[in-house]
């Protein structure tokens, strides 16, 4: 396509075009990147090439890992040995620092090898103790970082395949310092204006280093001075490196402009590309002449050989002994300074750092620098190149200066290091030879003795040999190439070094198509090759400095006497800036504290998430209350307004609360903000009431102490408002005819006074205790020790008195309650309004200890309130009504005083209308036995073991009717004689009660005459004989039995889970070295990494547990006998669980990886993320701020850390029950959170992204799965028939809509836009499958189902008003629908728990009375409710079962929870009325069903034996709870207990709301 368009553009526009701007680039162009200059090998040369050896490598192992101690000696120490020396010594061929640093210019335009390799690998130094310059403190363990190379990575794979390091620059002549050796960095530095390379401000200067351009930019180890700033762009990596090379940099950039427009002038037709072209070619071929013919004799003393043209077979490539052999050699000589000097031979001074002048730079103190002060202005640059050109460099022997040895610019966290040391491990790590080998290899006569090297340095200091010697053994086999060459050089480069360096150079001309002098490239013509041969280093400074030619020597590389400009004198250490010390940078500094708030408030998300969750509920508790019309008060509080404000002072440990006293005759009352009334104090006659006010602290306390009350302490704000309480109360107590005394304590005295209400209940507590240890006969240790500090407290405790309210308290009801009023004034003998210790003891030992009789008596004394000896049938009702309040008062007038005639029918009393004690107690005959362990059950004291064990009852389905009785033994037939065989404890069947319970009855009113029950008197037999442990395997085996397919599918999930976490782990541990991560961060990379896959497999598969279209098909398959689809809601709960926990772990990993790369130098970090970062040389990384927050992985986590914070507070139990909808909303933001997810994943900073792997399947079900509800919630449901039940539910009967199969005890999830959302809610259909309508019953327990409640009730007026519709979703299946898979099933129903249930009993009832056949033969239904009340609806439903349920299939019995114990007095009462009502009616007193009524918590266990022994040939039975997770747990307890034992097993499924 390009090739068309040129042709076409040639055509159209080359005849207009002027002659000489046709064809002026005629030769092929040199590539910057070094490809293609050989057209057989193509890479020879190139950048990213190769190192090519010339003698065969020597590592340790063969393959890469080099050589070191101790077979060779410790790098620093061979520095010290070999390379210290005076400076101040010149060179003896009188070479110039013009020339050593044109060397070093050279050395970066052949190759540079300072990148690191990846992974990073170190050799690091370590130095001696007590080395001057790094060890001043003597503690003997710093170590010097020496990081690797890189590397070819297909090398260093077997011995015959060695690591051979890359060349980062082109390996060619070709002036890559000064144009880059890539396109892309070359067009960076161009102006493409005029064919100049681009300029600064200056046009002196080149631009500055900038990004895209990655320019080396390590900081001042001088200053600590880091960036970009203050450095020029150039074509070499580190142009920056001193001022002295950037100046032979600054000095080519001149000279190529100078070119551009000297071109530009001569053809102003040109374009910018064929000027920069011409100048490049020109400025490289000056370059190489100057390099070839100038500066290489100047160094080697010897001129290369005749150029005799192009050989392409010849391989030009840098040689790694080639680059420790100039780079070594250059450092010798190296000054400790350097001279600055003006065209008219003025050596100018040095500013310094501290404003001091001194007569040099020093060369220790240039590294690096930014903005040096003295290089400001081009003629500052002018005359450090004069400068160079007339100084005369140090002498080249092995003596390398401190500048360089001691202070050269430190890898990493040290701003300095030993530039011999490091070059010495360069050499290990590039594989070099050793010096012996070297020469043998090269051709030169071997050296056998150590004086050999050099036996001019032998004659004039051999002790350098003798300890050189030492470090190596004697073993001149080992002495290295470096040491060696350095040691056999003086005045010139020793054989080795020059050999080296001349192969390579030959090598480089001869093998470079580009070369200038090569005439068949078509570059120069013979005339302009010759221009190029007569142009030396001198006319290039000459051209660019514009000073006078004779300010110069001719050879600018040597200076010889005569020459002009002498040096003042050989530059020593001696008047010169000492040099900035080594220092350790700390990467961390400063970023402690805010790392550590960092983490902290990450930490805080839960608590900001609690706090956030804590005030949805309390709005929600506002809302509701509104919604449900609390904020109602009571008659007494609306009469309280006029009361005082003030303060209560609750005790030192409680805070104060604002009350409202108020003042009545003969009482006080105490009420809250919201008119509540706190307390009530009575003021009887004659009581001695004291007033105690405070002295000090302005005045504000008044504290009122009422004999057998705690007292009341009140704050006021000012003493005017106590004075007016004050009056209040003194004309309150004269009134009621108190007498009372007033006096002053200082306010901290009267606190101490005072008795508050934490004392009086501690006071109580001992009372009670002491009460019962005497009634029962404890021993008094047991009872509780008085309080023995002191005898008023004694006498305390002993001369307590209850109110009417402690006493009700202590009951557990309120003091206004007919029976606290029955009980009280019959205990209160003396009639003072307390009752005394001995007051409650007398009547305590009726209840405790007395029989039936004075049972019986007493409580025929409460209820004879006009005390005529008689009780009228009014007086009996009352008694029941007092009964009845402990129930909510659950039965009508009516049926009260059908149930006293009953009674009084029933005993022979109709035709009476008062009862004597006789008659009372004759009428509860048949109930000795309640009334014997009747008891009055008193609050926070356990009533003995014992008691209990006597007065229980089996009133559940085993066909026996026991009594309490003494426990007795049998012993049986004796199969052994020493074997007893002791039978069961059994009770006696009791005198006098030969009916039936009700639970065999026949129903329809069919009685049984006659019954012989049953007695546990069988013996034990072998499996109840067994040892805990047998019995702890029994309930394993059925525990794994009924929870198999559970184990199953957690231990296939977790296996995976695990299975993920440790091959990630496995592969970080040990498998992914190449990466180098775990060298940088190992626990902190296992930890992320394994719980990051574990992660992106939990949080895909358990979108699969909110498939609930899925879940409901697959549960009717074959698949459900091998995976509990009914557990999907507790398996998403457990995978949330176990995933967040993972995820605190996954983010643990990535703080220690955020520390950990925090303080990682970035030479490492550039390895282990070359997508983030590149490796410039400033070492220092990122801050922790830097990878939490302008990360895409680390803001993305951070923001996962928040939502997930969010969703699982929102999602706990406590607040999804207070708060729906905000679980609704919340849960609502996993959309947010797997999209989070997948962008946290794809970023890739380690590995490439998993994530999709493990999400796409689960993905694609899930939203198949929502797209098949969001098909049925478009459809709108009309309302056919709603009402108001009591107990706050809502019957909704709805359309069914078309196609809607369901099965009984299968949910649904409806929405109701009318109430302004479109939430859904989900809730249990209490319609039976043959129905043709739906039915939900609804209770209104938070706000949607209260407004719910408001929109479908009853319309006012307009009856043809129509009802809101619905939008529904399901149904939804659950375990509740595997009911009719059990021969015998069991539910069990707690509170709106029932829903599931009604449906499935109207079901079975319907199959039965269609003769259908179904596999469930008993179905056992159990109501727990506080009240009968509180579901109504349901006994309809009851009643209607009872009525259809012609075969028995259904029993069922209710449990009234909103009751003291059995044993209780008023329970006993209300035991006795129902037993009576049932016996009489064949129906409960309570609920007008068949069914029985029990009062208190069912006791499973016992129902569950009871089970057993009726159905005797099940070997299995269901049992299905629903209701409050304590219900459900009790259930799920009885039925372990049951299943330890080899008998029947039970199989619970159960459901919490």
């Amino acid at each position: 396509m390009r090739f068309h368009f040129a042709l076409v553009w040639t055509l159209l526009v080359g005849p207009w075009m002027p002659m000489g701007s046709q064809n002026s680039i005629s030769w092929e162009v040199q590539r910057f990147d070094g490809w293609y200059n050989n057209l057989m090998e193509h890479r020879w040369g190139s950048k990213g090439s190769r190192l090519q050896r010339l003698v065969p490598a020597s590592y340790a192992d063969g393959v890469y890992q080099p050589l070191g101690e101790p077979h060779l000696p410790n790098p620093r120490a061979l520095s010290n040995t070999a390379m210290r020396g005076p400076a101040g010594l010149a060179s003896l061929q009188n070479r110039t620092v013009l020339g050593v640093f044109f060397g070093y210019h050279v050395l970066s335009d052949l190759v540079s090898v300072e990148k690191s390799g990846c992974p990073a690998e170190f050799l690091n130094i370590h130095i001696p103790p007590g080395d001057p310059v790094f060890d001043r403190d003597q503690s003997g363990d710093v170590v010097l970082p020496f990081q690797r190379s890189r590397w070819d990575p297909e090398t260093g794979q077997s011995p015959s395949n060695p690591r051979d390091l890359t060349n980062e620059v082109t390996g060619w002549l070709d002036g890559s310092a000064i144009y880059g050796s890539s396109h892309s960095w070359s067009d960076e530095l161009r102006s493409f204006s005029g064919g100049q390379l681009a300029s600064g401000p200056d046009p002196a200067f080149p631009r500055a280093a900038q990004a895209p351009l990655l320019m080396w930019t390590p900081p001042d180890p001088t200053t600590g001075r880091r960036g970009p700033r203050g450095l020029y762009a150039f074509g070499a990596e580190r142009g920056n490196r001193e001022p002295f090379l950037q100046a032979l940099s600054l000095l080519w950039f001149r000279y190529h402009n100078l070119w551009a427009q000297k071109l530009a002038r001569r053809y102003p037709l040109w374009g910018d590309e064929e000027l920069f072209q011409h100048a490049r070619k020109r400025v490289i071929a000056t370059y190489q002449n100057i390099a070839m013919y100038e500066w290489l004799p100047s160094f080697l003393r010897k001129m290369p050989p005749e150029y005799a043209g192009y050989r392409p077979f010849l391989d030009p490539s840098i040689s790694p002994e080639f680059l420790a052999a100039s780079e070594q050699f250059f450092s010798t000589m190296v000054p400790p300074g350097v001279y600055m000097r003006n065209a008219s031979c003025h050596f100018q001074g040095v500013i310094n750092r501290n404003s001091s002048v001194s007569r040099a730079l020093r060369v220790c103190n240039s590294y690096w620098n930014r903005e040096h002060p003295n290089l400001q202005r081009a003629e500052d640059v002018d005359a450090l190149l004069l400068g160079m050109a007339s100084q005369i460099a140090e002498r080249e022997d092995h003596v390398v200066v401190e500048d360089v040895r001691d202070f050269w610019p430190g890898p990493l966290k040290f701003s300095r290091t030993d530039h011999l040391a490091s070059c010495l491990l360069r050499g290990r790590d590039l594989g070099l030879p050793s010096y012996t080998k070297a020469r043998a290899t090269l051709g030169l006569p071997p050296v056998t003795r150590w004086q050999d090297i050099n036996p001019a340095l032998s004659r004039s200091d051999g002790t350098v040999l003798e300890a050189t010697a030492a470090l190596y053994n004697q073993d001149l086999s080992r002495l290295e190439l470096l040491p060696g060459g350095l040691l056999e050089s003086h005045g010139d480069p020793g054989p080795l070094f020059s050999t080296i360096v001349l192969d390579q150079f030959v090598r480089l001309r001869d093998g470079d198509r580009y070369w200038f002098e090569n005439s068949k490239n078509g570059l120069f013509s013979e005339r302009e090759i010759a221009e190029i041969r007569n142009t030396s280093l001198r006319d290039v400074l000459v051209a660019v400095t514009k000073v006078d030619s004779g300010a110069l020597q001719p050879s600018v590389f040597f200076w010889h006497a005569g020459d002009p400009c002498p040096q003042p004198g050989q530059l020593s250490t001696e008047g010169l800036p000492a040099c900035a010390p080594p220092i350790m940078r700390d990467y961390f500094e400063g970023s402690g504290f805010g790392f550590g708030v960092t983490i902290g408030t990450l930490c805080c998300f839960p608590l900001v998430s609690l706090l956030s969750a804590w005030i949805v509920a309390q709005l929600r508790r506002r809302n509701l209350k509104r919604l449900q019309g609390q904020d109602r008060q009571s008659i007494m509080c609306e009469k309280l307004v006029g009361g005082i404000k003030a303060m209560e002072w609750q005790g030192r440990k409680e805070p104060c609360r604002p009350v409202l006293v108020h003042l009545q005759p003969g009482q006080i009352h105490v009420v809250d903000g919201r008119l509540s009334v706190l307390r009530t104090v009575q003021l009887r006659p004659p009581q001695q009431v004291n007033l105690i006010l405070s002295s000090n602290h302005g005045r504000r306390a008044l504290l009122l102490k009422i004999p057998k009350e705690y007292d009341l302490v009140l704050l006021f704000n000012l003493e005017e408002e106590r004075q007016v309480m004050v009056e209040c109360l003194r004309g309150g107590l004269k009134e009621s005819g108190l007498s009372f005394q007033e006096w002053e304590l200082r306010e901290q005295e009267l606190m101490r006074a005072a008795v508050t209400r934490e004392q009086r209940s501690h006071l109580l507590e001992t009372f009670f205790r002491h009460l019962f240890s005497q009634v029962l006969d404890i021993d008094q240790a047991d009872a509780g020790a008085l309080p023995l500090d002191s005898s008023q407290k004694v006498r305390e405790a002993l001369t307590c008195e209850l109110s009417r309210a402690e006493f009700a308290e202590s009951l557990g009801l309120k003091p206004q309650d007919m029976f606290v009023q029955s009980m009280f004034s019959l205990a209160d003998k003396d009639g003072n309004g307390y009752l005394s210790f001995r007051e409650f003891l007398d009547i305590l030992v009726v209840f405790m200890k007395g029989s039936p009789e004075e049972k019986s008596r007493l409580m025929f004394r409460m209820y004879d309130f006009d005390g005529n000896g008689l009780i009228s049938k009014d007086e009996f009702i009352r008694m029941l009504r007092s009964f009845i309040e402990i129930s909510n008062n659950c039965l009508t007038k009516t049926q009260l005083a059908e149930v006293v005639e009953s009674m009084f029918r029933e005993s022979g009393f109709q035709d009476k209308q008062e009862l004597t004690w006789e008659d009372f107690h004759f009428m509860l005959r048949d109930h000795d036995s309640e009334l014997r362990f009747t008891q009055l059950c008193v609050k926070g004291v356990e009533v003995p073991e014992v008691i209990k064990d006597l007065c229980r009852r089996a009133s559940y389905i085993s066909q026996e009717k026991l009594c309490p009785s003494p426990r007795v033994s049998a012993r049986g037939p004796r199969k052994d004689p020493d074997i007893e065989v002791e039978l069961t404890p059994r009770r006696l069947q009791c005198p006098n009660d030969t009916d039936p319970p009700q639970e065999i009855r026949r129903r329809f009113g069919k009685k049984v005459t006659s019954f012989q029950p049953l007695l546990f008197t069988e013996a034990h037999r072998e499996k109840f004989q067994r040892s805990r442990r047998h019995q702890t395997v029994q309930q394993f085996k059925r525990f794994v039995e009924n929870y198999r397919r559970h184990i199953g599918c957690l231990a296939v999930f977790y296996a995976i889970a695990g299975g993920l976490f440790l091959e990630r782990a496995y592969y970080y541990a040990f498998a992914a070295h190449h990466k180098g991560i775990t060298d940088t961060t190992r626990v902190g990379i296992i930890l992320s990494r394994g719980t990051a896959a574990s992660i992106s497999f939990m949080f895909s598969y358990i979108l699969l547990t909110m498939c609930r279209n899925l879940i409901t098909f697959l549960r009717e398959t074959f698949l459900n006998r091998y995976v509990p689809f009914d557990a999907a809601v507790d398996f998403h709960r457990l995978i949330a669980s176990t995933a967040i926990v993972l995820t605190v772990l996954h983010s643990a990993g990535h703080v220690v990886n955020v520390y950990l790369f925090s303080i990682s130098p970035l030479s490492v970090l550039s390895c282990l993320f070359p997508g983030l970062f590149h490796d410039n040389g400033s070492e220092f990384p990122q801050k922790y701020y830097w990878w939490f927050f302008q990360t895409v992985p680390g803001l993305t986590g951070v923001m996962l850390l928040l939502i997930l914070a969010i969703m699982y507070v929102f999602a706990s139990r406590h607040f999804r029950r207070c708060s729906f909808r905000g679980f609704w909303l919340t849960h609502h933001l996993y959309i947010l959170l797997y999209v989070l997810l997948i962008i946290h994943g794809s970023f890739a900073l380690i590995q490439l992204p998993r994530f999709h792997i493990f999400f796409l399947v689960p993905a694609l079900i899930y939203v198949g799965d929502k797209l098949v509800s969001l098909s049925r919630k478009k459809v709108e449901i009309s309302v056919v028939k709603a009402e108001l039940l009591p107990s706050g539910v809502t019957h909704l009967e709805f359309q069914r809509p078309q196609g809607f199969e369901y099965k009984s005890g299968q949910w649904v999830r409806i929405a109701c836009l009318a109430l302004g959302t479109t939430e859904y809610h989900p809730f249990t259909l209490t319609s039976a499958p043959h129905e043709e309508t739906l039915s939900l019953h609804i209770r209104a327990a938070g706000p949607w189902t209260t407004r719910l409640r408001e929109i479908y009730s009853p319309p006012t007026g307009d009856s043809c008003a129509k009802y809101p519709k619905l939008y529904l979703d399901g149904p939804f299946g659950e375990g509740h629908q595997e009911w009719h898979k059990f021969e015998v099933s069991v539910l069990v129903g707690g509170g709106i728990g029932v829903t599931p249930f009604a449906s499935i009993l109207k079901d079975l009832v319907f199959k039965s009375s269609v003769s259908r056949q179904v596999f469930c033969k008993k179905i056992y239904f159990i109501w727990v409710t506080r009240t009968q009340r509180q579901f109504e609806w349901l006994a309809d439903i009851i009643w209607e079962v009872e009525e259809n349920d012609r075969q028995d299939l259904v029993s069922v019995h209710i449990y009234i929870t909103q009751l003291a114990e059995k044993f209780d007095l008023r329970t006993t009462m209300l035991y006795i009325c129902e037993r009576h009502f049932q016996k009489v009616l064949n129906r409960s007193l309570f609920t007008g069903l068949r069914s029985v009524t029990h009062f208190g918590r069912p006791p499973f266990e016992a129902f569950f034996n009871s089970l057993q022994k009726v159905h005797p040939q099940v070997r299995k039975i269901g049992v299905f709870s629903c209701g409050p997770p304590g219900m459900t747990k009790n259930v799920e307890k009885a039925c372990q207990l049951i299943n330890r034992q080899d008998r029947t097993h039970f199989s619970h499924h159960y459901e919490n709301f």
